[in-house]
């Protein structure tokens, strides 16, 4: 039974344990509204406080855990500015990973990371979270720098990526929300912006939302409102009863629509396909030598080691080398940036298709961790798996069933698992990328998203974004360093401006749309509707791609809608919730297709391939592509690269600190 409905139709004397409350409307008011308690909106709520702000954050789950971040992460990039023991600058991180993503990637997001990354971890540690070796558990490891107890990941040279204990983060940021007066309102899911006079495009003066607890509904008005919420999954693929809601994000739609309905301006959406929502297997649960479990030593079904190899193909000789930069090679960027850039290609395991295909190496793969130093080994599964995300609980399940490091191997995914996209053989890259992957795909961990300004204001004014509410943003560093700066802009922004009236027709005309499904016995639930959004897209939005195929697609989404206007239905209010953010793919799928349809070329870059325009990555298509709603039509227009300017000129004059 999946719901309180199929208990009472049983038979089964069980009531929902809240009281229901649709329609009745609550108001609460502020100077800055931060929608989504995760890391970015945490430390959002926290900037803002700290400028004097009054600060109200709403969560739909319990901000001690929630978000991507929540449970955790093992490693915290771009600690650039201000670290001793790094020699980069900014500057030159930034543009790499720009120009590494072919232009394809947020500046502004990356540079104030860099800028800002370091510092933001040491007043995490203030805060009570712990991101040094303070037990001396790894003293002596080439990794530890033994003045700071610091530990460093992925290039040991250049010392910019550091190894925490992520899973005391969330608990951190939450009790200094606590000590600065923020208004957490947790269970509360947001479900539309409201805006000066209830009009597209004007000034965001607060939101609605309901607790989807008790299904109440809430009026919030403030001076500034910063958008925080998730990126959208669930759009290509969703069957729970076979992997659950899994994914290495969280499992609701995001909050991205809520920005759109009202006007504001996106961009990379035609890069919104999330890969990770079709692998087989727990988030880093099978051995690879990507990311977390950088850098396995690999081995074949018969045991046999896959070489490590530098950017030129060369091999690797011992462990220590695979963190080191090659020769003539200043610096490596971490595996999540996924570069294919000579200049910055990290040491991979050696690409092994061709031989697989004589018969050389046998499937599957396995990442064997008893072939490596104690320390690498230990840092690897003892720190780092049980401190990242969604696999802590890897960790903890794993050792209680017996798994043991020092003992045991686990099998890798790579070549066994299915991808949303599959483009190889284009591009400048490595010889070794693919292997770098650990897939034959282009990962889009940095998709789509609002378009902002250096105060990371988006389009509307009144409305900040930050965290992966924002195009091309992506890991945990960004997050927190992106809502800091977003909250401090918010802040004074509010400073200047009044609080406005809000529209009551606007607040009618939601509470008619939220409540709807409850008004209805029978009719489509929330997985239906979700199935339904997926077929769409797989079979209409899928690879590749072509102008006919998604002018069907988006009739098909017409029909959607349509029938989730007219025969959605929800038994309570967790259905309920589940059926708005459901509402929210569907809507977030119309995006993609407008910007899938928008791009007339292939892009290997944006893993986006049309058979009606196969020319990859064009001269004339090397530029930011922009959708906004005007008046119930879709505006297309572009952004070129690097629209951000000078980095270190447009930050020193906006960062205010």
């Amino acid at each position: 039974m999946d719901n309180w409905a199929d208990y009472a139709t049983a038979g089964v004397a069980v009531k929902w344990p809240y009281p229901i409350r649709y329609g009745e409307e609550e108001e609460i008011s502020g100077d800055v509204l931060v929608l989504g308690g995760g890391i970015a909106g945490c430390w959002a709520a926290i900037a803002a406080a700290r400028k004097g702000a009054k600060v109200i954050l709403v969560e739909r789950s319990a901000t001690i855990s929630s978000g991507a971040g929540g449970p955790g992460c093992d490693h915290w990039s771009l600690a650039i500015t201000g670290n001793p023991a790094c020699p980069l600058t900014a500057e030159e991180v930034s543009k790499a990973i720009v120009d590494s993503a072919g232009g394809y990637h947020n500046g502004i997001v990356t540079y104030i990371t860099a800028r800002e990354s370091y510092e933001t971890l040491l007043e995490l540690e203030g805060m009570g979270a712990k991101i040094r070796d303070t037990e001396n558990a790894f003293k002596g490891s080439p990794f530890r720098d033994e003045n700071t107890r610091l530990l460093y990941a992925y290039d040991y040279e250049n010392k910019f990526t550091v190894r925490v204990w992520g899973t005391t983060f969330k608990p951190a940021l939450y009790k200094e929300c606590k000590r600065l007066g923020v208004t957490i309102l947790d269970r509360v899911m947001a479900t539309s912006l409201l805006t000066e006079g209830g009009n597209e495009g004007s000034r965001v003066i607060g939101a609605t939302g309901i607790n989807v607890r008790t299904g109440g509904f809430m009026v919030f008005k403030a001076k500034a409102t910063v958008l925080c919420t998730a990126r959208p999954t669930r759009v290509w693929h969703s069957t729970t009863e076979e992997t659950a809601l899994f994914n290495s994000s969280p499992p609701s739609a995001g909050g991205a629509t809520m920005a759109w309905r009202v006007g504001a301006e996106f961009t990379m959406m035609e890069k919104s396909m999330q890969a990770g929502t079709l692998i087989v297997g727990p988030c880093h649960g099978s051995g690879h030598p990507g990311n977390t479990w950088f850098a396995a030593t690999m081995v074949d079904a018969k045991g046999k080691e896959i070489p490590w190899v530098d950017r030129d193909n060369n091999p690797l000789k011992t462990v220590e080398e695979r963190y080191r930069p090659s020769p003539g090679q200043k610096f490596t960027l971490p595996h999540h940036y996924r570069t294919n850039e000579y200049d910055f290609v990290p040491p991979t395991t050696m690409t092994i298709d061709k031989q697989l295909e004589n018969g050389e190496y046998t499937l599957p793969l396995f990442a064997d961790l008893t072939a490596m130093p104690r320390e690498e080994r230990r840092v690897i599964f003892g720190l780092m798996v049980g401190q990242e995300s969604k696999s802590r609980s890897t960790y903890k399940y794993y050792s209680e069933a017996g798994f043991d490091p020092d003992k045991d191997m686990l099998q890798g995914f790579q070549f066994l698992a299915p991808y949303a996209h599959g483009i190889t053989g284009v591009g400048k890259r490595s010889p070794t990328y693919a292997s770098a992957l650990g897939s034959r795909s282009i990962r889009t961990f940095y998709g789509g998203g609002l378009v902002v300004d250096w105060d990371l204001k988006t389009s509307l004014d009144g409305l900040y974004a930050a965290g992966w509410s924002v195009f091309a943003s992506g890991a945990h560093p960004e997050a927190a360093c992106t809502g800091k700066y977003a909250g401090r802009h918010a802040a004074e922004f509010a400073r200047r401006v009044p609080l406005a009236d809000v529209s009551q027709n606007q607040v009618r005309s939601e509470k008619r749309r939220v409540y709807a499904p409850t008004r209805r016995k029978n009719g489509i639930d929330w997985k239906e509707l979700n199935h339904g959004i997926n077929k769409v897209m797989q079979v209409y939005c899928g690879e590749p791609k072509g102008e006919e195929l998604m002018k069907l697609g988006l009739k098909l989404i017409d029909d959607l809608k349509w029938e989730a206007k007219t025969r959605s239905t929800a038994t309570d209010p967790h259905k309920l919730s589940r059926m708005i953010e459901t509402m929210e793919i569907l809507t977030t799928a119309e995006m993609i297709l407008h910007a899938c349809r928008a791009r007339k070329a292939s892009s290997y870059h944006l893993g986006f391939k049309r058979w009606d325009y196969p020319a990859m990555d064009p001269e004339e298509w090397c530029k930011f592509i922009t959708i906004k709603r005007v008046k119930g039509s879709v505006k297309v227009g572009e952004l070129p690269f690097e629209y951000w300017g000078p980095f270190e000129k447009n930050y020193e004059a906006h960062c205010l600190l």
